[in-house]
């Protein structure tokens, strides 16, 4: 996974999360931050590939 697509991901994710649970902000929040998480693994994972 890529950091660009992390972000979009997890958008995704807690919107749908938050459409079916009915409580879409906190699952938009939540998937914003779950994608923000994801870009900061990518963007480790991509360091440590390099350094090898």
């Amino acid at each position: 996974m890529n950091k660009k697509n992390a972000l979009a991901f997890g958008i995704i994710i807690g919107t749908v999360i938050g459409i079916i649970t009915d409580n879409l902000a906190l699952w938009l929040a939540l998937g914003v931050a779950f994608g923000a998480a994801g870009m900061v693994k990518a963007s480790k994972d991509e360091k440590e590939d390099t350094q090898e």
